[in-house]
């Protein structure tokens, strides 16, 4: 199977990865999640700043390869742009985290370069 089938898979459970580092305190409240989430602060609220913000680019992206793929795109080429959203958005993640926000917005910006690109690639 193609890597860019496989990014969908990866880019659909990257979210979680920053949900695990969001909630992972022993006071965290299975019973209310999202009012204990809402309560938290430092690198916790950025991690679930950071799922949240993977859950929301997932759509585009995952149209993006879809459309590309049904339109006949080259596989090299689709990979590549899979492998650069991939990456782009683990480095998302890790610069939220991280508190670094330029360099965040900056690689937001190429992983949205990427889910462009696949609609418009042959």
């Amino acid at each position: 199977m193609a890597f860019y089938f496989w990014s969908l898979l990866i880019a659909g459970l990257l979210p979680y990865a920053a949900t695990l580092i969001a909630k992972s305190r022993t006071d965290f409240d299975n019973a209310n999640p999202r009012a204990w989430l809402a309560r938290q602060e430092g690198f916790r609220a950025r991690a679930h700043a950071a799922q949240l913000n993977s859950f929301e680019a997932f759509p585009f992206f995952a149209a993006a390869v879809i459309v590309a793929h049904l339109r006949g795109a080259q596989q090299d080429t689709m990979d590549l742009l899979c492998i650069a959203f991939i990456a782009a958005r683990v480095a998302y993640i890790a610069l939220y985290l991280a508190n670094l926000a330029t360099l965040r917005s900056l690689v937001w910006l190429v992983g949205m370069g990427c889910t462009v690109a696949l609609f418009f690639i042959s």
